[in-house]
């Protein structure tokens, strides 16, 4: 049976969920999506094995079309994709196997920009959008992190011009800020996860690889040094992270077919509080 190349929509209430559509136009397996602010309308996008992004709309409830299909976006997979914050305007991430990340930018006139920036040449895993700074446009800095195949967690900025959505004239660049020695990963970075504010000024991300240990980075302002310590050893590689929406709790996808939820302490240690069920098993 060939891969499966579609995105399958569904609506959920309670513990229901009902398919209402499946979206196609990919040539390969498709790895992640994302949903952009709702601002912006029900506005999806995916990412395949085909180098490709698509960017989806539903325009009446189960009726969905391509509004953006960028074919050739990345010289070999794109394996991860991700919306910026709203306030960047309708600007969306992808990671891709040929060692770049993608920026695609939604222009007032329909029409979308591309840029990227080369991370390295082994391949890029995924891409994490920060929170969005208040503090003024002009004071406002687009930052992203990466999960590479080089065993390498990377940060990366760029200023927001006004008006401009990914910064006119702007070009990215890698924090000058210096990664903390110690904890390091040994195998690829399977997925960047950038948590919502707790501290104001204070950024942390956690960073998950095939060696089986997450790290998380806390940068305790601009500038500063990003400290790398270890959540856990899972043993097993680790796959994907999410962080609660107040930034509080951790969730883990590992290699033991486990999903698990880590929550920091008054001392900054993690400790595992729960553990999801397998609604399947069940």
């Amino acid at each position: 049976m060939p891969p499966d190349r579609t995105v399958k929509i569904y609506d959920v209430s309670g513990n229901q969920y009902a398919h209402t559509a499946t979206l196609q136009g990919h040539e390969g397996p498709v790895w992640e999506v994302s949903w952009a602010h709702p601002k912006f309308g029900i506005v999806l996008a995916s990412c395949s094995f085909d180098g490709s992004v698509q960017i989806h709309r539903e325009s009446s409830p189960g009726s969905w079309s391509v509004i953006h299909a960028a074919r050739g976006l990345h010289d070999s997979s794109a394996n991860g994709v991700a919306f910026a914050p709203h306030e960047h305007g309708l600007v969306c991430a992808s990671a891709g196997s040929d060692g770049r990340v993608a920026f695609l930018t939604h222009h007032e006139d329909d029409t979308w920009a591309v840029e990227y920036l080369s991370d390295n040449a082994l391949g890029v895993n995924a891409v994490a959008w920060a929170p969005y700074a208040k503090g003024g446009e002009e004071r406002s800095v687009m930052r992203v992190a990466t999960a590479g195949c080089d065993n390498r967690v990377r940060f990366y900025a760029k200023p927001a011009g006004a008006g401009a959505g990914a910064g006119a004239g702007a070009a990215w660049e890698e924090d000058p800020a210096p990664l903390g020695a110690g904890a390091a990963h040994t195998d690829w970075v399977r997925d960047v996860a950038w948590a919502p504010p707790v501290v104001p000024g204070r950024s942390v991300v956690a960073s998950c690889s095939e060696d089986g240990t997450v790290l998380v980075w806390t940068q305790e302002e601009d500038g500063a040094e990003w400290t790398p310590a270890v959540l856990n050893d899972f043993g097993e590689p680790v796959w994907r992270l999410s962080w609660s929406v107040t930034g509080s709790i951790l969730a883990v996808s590992s290699g033991d077919s486990s999903v698990t939820l880590w929550k920091a302490g008054l001392d900054g240690t993690y400790r595992q509080v729960s553990q999801v069920p397998d609604a399947v098993g069940q």
